[in-house]
């Protein structure tokens, strides 16, 4: 598919070319906000299995605050979906991003983190023999929606299995999960689950301190000469 796509449009042809019908889709799930916009969106058009497969996440009990934060999701949004919990095994993502420590969030680190989480969606699917598979990872300002299309477009001539284009941050999705998020008093994190992610956003959070604590004796100094 070359040149620049609309993905939210390739989606929305995709359902339209349904007639009514529902295919099975396995959703990879990231964590519940990011969930929470895309089930409120495809629950009409797709038979839907969440897939909760994230070795990107260093510390354990963040690991199973969010896979429960999504459980309570499902529940509090009555949907009659069943979730996969996939295996938790950070050693894969640490293997994968050997050398790519130092790397700012949103670069090659990532792009190979999200072909690890599609590959095993994708072999989950095969086996499950499901229509489509995509993941909620698009709905985020911070991932790339074309590398990770492209990764499944990649994946599904790969296993045989059809990608669901999309990029769910597109009509306001991003917007409408901050808002799901506080209406179903989700938890929501503030970095994306690795330790390299984390420590990036608690020195942009440092950072931001510091300039906040600058320009206010700046104010002050101002206000008292």
């Amino acid at each position: 598919m070359a040149g620049i796509i609309n993905y939210q449009k390739e989606l929305e042809k995709t359902i339209k070319s349904f007639n009514g019908m529902k295919p099975s889709l396995l959703l990879h799930a990231c964590c519940a906000p990011c969930s929470s916009y895309v089930l409120e969106y495809l629950a009409d058009y797709f038979d839907i299995t969440l897939f909760y497969y994230n070795p990107n996440i260093t510390y354990k009990d963040e690991y199973e605050k969010r896979v429960q934060e999504l459980k309570n999701l499902v529940k509090l949004m009555k949907l009659d979906i069943r979730i996969i919990e996939g295996k938790y095994e950070p050693e894969r993502f640490f293997q994968m991003a050997k050398g790519l420590e130092k790397l700012a969030e949103g670069g090659e680190r990532c792009f190979k983190c999200y072909e690890l989480r599609l590959n095993e969606a994708a072999i989950l699917a095969r086996q499950m023999d499901f229509d489509y598979f995509t993941t909620t990872l698009s709905i985020s300002p911070m991932k790339n929606a074309e590398k990770l299309n492209e990764i499944g477009e990649r994946l599904a001539v790969q296993y045989g299995v059809k990608y669901l284009f999309s990029d769910f941050k597109k009509k306001n999705g991003y917007k409408r999960s901050i808002e799901l998020s506080r209406e179903y008093n989700l938890y929501r994190q503030d970095y994306c689950g690795c330790v390299y992610s984390k420590m990036q956003r608690e020195e942009e959070k440092r950072l931001k301190m510091c300039n906040e604590a600058v320009q206010g004796a700046t104010n002050r100094c101002k206000t008292d000469a």
